[in-house]
């Protein structure tokens, strides 16, 4: 009887280190979300701002905020910042524009 209790518990052990992500494995998830994103982005140069934001695997989103420049020609290289969610299930990455998240010069 010990012996199945013993063996029931290595095979819990394992069976839930199994799911756990390496550093590496993050490190290779953070590059495709980044990939992803400025790919998506409409901002030339785009780079991130921090790292991820790893939301709970029940919301399926990761976020990450990028800053780069306006490719447009009357926005004469003026910063932009967006917002990136990356949808953990179909792999896509949406954008949207966030320069309200940066703070406004204030007048003296």
């Amino acid at each position: 009887m010990k012996a199945i209790t013993a063996s029931l518990l290595c095979l819990i052990a394992l069976a839930s280190q199994a799911y756990a992500s390496s550093p590496d494995a993050w490190a290779a998830y953070d590059k495709t979300v980044l990939a992803s994103c400025t790919k998506a982005s409409g901002l030339k140069n785009a780079k991130p701002v921090g790292t991820p934001a790893q939301f709970d695997d029940r919301v399926g989103y990761t976020a990450v905020l990028l800053q780069g420049q306006y490719p447009q020609k009357h926005m004469k290289g003026q910063q932009g910042t967006e917002l990136c969610l990356y949808n953990k299930q179909s792999k896509t990455a949406f954008v949207t524009e966030w320069d309200s998240i940066r703070p406004t010069a204030k007048a003296r």
